[in-house]
């Protein structure tokens, strides 16, 4: 895929199994690649929602859309517009913490960033957070310097704002 444009693809597809690695293997077998793809139930009975993150230019954005729609189990495909979008996404940030001074620092970073300390340990503080990619990426880089022992992300997942639905 040409990475002129990240994409923000929405897809109400059928809730069974096997529908994901149906629309994953499309994108494999088309040689596009998938920066993102997150995935959960939707307002909708036995319909589930996925968020797709992938780059390209207008052209090849038409080809996998086309494509989606294609698929039997996808029920409606949306290319959603950056501007009139809430992206989310959440993190777990599990940070080591040898002393009393840095767990002191790490959480008033938390407090700042608008993250939970969700699980304390002699050693570590485990941060949960929700926000935009650059939000998740800036408490990051802070907390690094402490030492991060491990990092959960989900990727980000989106909405068009206002009355616009797929």
């Amino acid at each position: 895929m040409d990475e002129s444009k990240t994409h923000i693809i929405s897809a109400l597809v059928l809730h069974k199994p096997g529908v994901l690695q149906r629309v994953a293997g499309l994108f494999t077998r088309r040689g596009y690649n998938i920066e993102n793809i997150t995935v959960g139930t939707s307002e909708q009975e036995n319909l589930a929602r996925m968020t797709i993150i992938a780059k390209g230019d207008e052209k090849v954005l038409e080809q996998v859309t086309k494509q989606l729609n294609k698929l039997i189990d996808v029920i409606k495909v949306r290319d959603l517009d950056p501007d009139i979008t809430v992206k989310r996404e959440l993190c777990l940030i599990k940070v080591h913490t040898s002393t009393e001074k840095n767990r002191s620092e790490i959480i008033q970073y938390a407090n700042i960033f608008r993250g939970r300390i969700i699980d304390v340990s002699p050693e570590t503080l485990t941060i949960e957070i929700t926000g935009s990619p650059d939000k998740i990426e800036a408490l990051i880089d802070l907390v690094r310097t402490f030492g991060i022992k491990e990092i959960a992300r989900t990727g980000p997942t989106a909405i068009s704002r206002g009355n616009k639905t797929i």
